[in-house]
């Protein structure tokens, strides 16, 4: 039975909705304030009636109380015929709807009934949206695969204990979300996540990103700056494409991380420092560690744990989740209103291998989106070396099998693979030797000899 909080000054009014409405609802009654606060303060209900003039208090007052304390709660005004603009204003504020007084009963009860399915409905969306999130995503990474899954279970375990991890994965593989996701499900979520691409930014600069530097450090220090580190400080910091990190500055680093301190260019103060370091990298680093590209000290202090990210070639069952998200993602910022993707345009994108990954399938949805003029994506609508290979064995698919007989020649049985792949192409050579993995030349060749002009 649903909870209904009546607060209204008036003693009767109190006694009679809760006469009414007591077969319906458990119903509690607030008559001044003190009450009021007691029940908002103490206890949860379903549905309130607040009577916009509550005494010398303003109502509208009383429903951003109950918002902020209990924002599931369900609130309908109460108020006298003059009063209708200040119930529109509730309603801005979060009110359900609002009802005149003198109150029809009746009236009020089906405005119940109506609020109670609304909530009804705004609960099921929700606990429906926190399975979708508890099962396939975690911090924006999304995936139902047991690769995934086992992902999301890691970062459950890791995301509150102040550990040193190594994300290490192909490019396009998604390493920033998941540190994302270490960083805000964790302890740490309140304070800063800050990201330095150890490749993108030149040696020479690299060391006052990572660690700041005093006013007239260098020509053009005109300021001091904080670096990456001290920003992080109590927070998280992220090292992405922490192999292409110079020996010098690996040194550096590992001297910061020691000692959990940094020293400013130019300065001669060490300052404390407390992050986490969260480092990301698509090469082996034990391998650049045996090569001398990497130091061995440095790689033993990040690797307190590893985590691998798959490729999404490894993970191709989830390529119909990502592809409904990015449509959507799509559909938010283009103003599309594309409704899902065909079953042939579907198949032909998990057909594919990706070597971008998933970045790659966010940009070849992206493109799709932006030139389609249907309401699904269809297979036209995708990049020709996706639609070609799908094309390639739709052609296919009727020619499959040729009966080979047992002792049957080698020549001849590449004869019946040349000749019956040039016909499941339509006669096109270029196609046939794509198919066939040989050039052009020697399908000539080949057909020539099979006297096939």
């Amino acid at each position: 039975m649903r909870k209904l909080l009546i607060i209204d000054d008036e003693k009767a009014i109190c006694s009679s909705l809760g006469f009414a409405l007591g077969k319906d609802y458990e119903i509690s009654t607030a008559v001044n304030l003190v009450e009021a606060n007691h029940f908002i303060e103490k206890d949860y209900f379903d549905l309130v009636l607040l009577d916009l003039k509550f005494g010398e208090v303003s109502g509208i007052d009383l429903l951003e109380q109950i918002k902020a304390i209990s924002p599931e709660s369900i609130v309908i005004m109460m108020t006298a015929h003059g009063s209708i603009q200040s119930s529109i204003d509730a309603m801005k504020k979060g009110a359900y709807d609002y009802i005149m007084k003198p109150l029809d009963i009746s009236q009020l009860k089906s405005l119940l009934i109506k609020a109670n399915e609304y909530k009804c409905l705004k609960e099921k969306i929700d606990y429906l949206q926190n399975e979708v999130q508890m099962r396939y995503s975690v911090g924006g990474i999304i995936g139902n695969s047991k690769r995934m899954q086992d992902l999301f279970e890691m970062i459950q375990k890791v995301k509150d204990v102040d550990v040193n991890i190594i994300l290490q994965g192909p490019s396009g593989t998604g390493k920033e979300l998941v540190a994302k996701a270490i960083h805000y499900e964790g302890k740490r979520r309140k304070e800063r996540f800050e990201a330095v691409n150890c490749g993108a930014i030149p040696d020479n600069l690299m060391e006052s990103e990572l660690f700041g530097y005093e006013k007239g450090a260098f020509t053009g220090a005109g300021s001091k700056k904080k670096g990456k580190f001290e920003l992080a400080h109590k927070g998280t910091i992220f090292l992405d494409e922490i192999g292409e990190l110079d020996l010098n500055l690996q040194v550096k680093l590992l001297r910061a991380i020691q000692q959990r301190e940094v020293t400013p260019l130019g300065s001669e103060e060490a300052k404390s420092i407390d992050v986490r370091i969260i480092a990301a990298t698509n090469k082996d680093l034990k391998k650049e560690v045996e090569l001398g590209r990497f130091r061995e000290d440095l790689y033993f202090r990040l690797n307190v744990i590893k985590i691998e990210l798959p490729s999404l070639s490894k993970r191709k069952e989830d390529i119909p989740l990502l592809t409904q998200h990015f449509i959507e993602k799509c559909n938010r910022r283009l103003g599309k209103a594309i409704k899902g993707i065909t079953q042939e345009a579907l198949s032909a994108l998990e057909a594919y291998d990706y070597p971008g990954n998933i970045r790659e399938l966010e940009n070849i949805l992206e493109r799709a989106a932006t030139l389609t003029d249907h309401s699904f994506i269809e297979l036209n609508d995708l990049p020709e070396d996706i639609t070609r290979l799908k094309m390639n064995e739709n052609l296919l698919d009727t020619h499959k099998i040729i009966p080979v007989k047992i002792g049957e020649p080698l020549d001849e049985v590449m004869r019946q693979v040349i000749l019956k792949t040039l016909e499941a192409m339509e006669g096109n050579r270029k196609k046939t030797a794509e198919v066939l993995g040989i050039s052009e030349r020697n399908l000539r060749y080949k057909l020539k000899e099979y006297e096939v002009y």
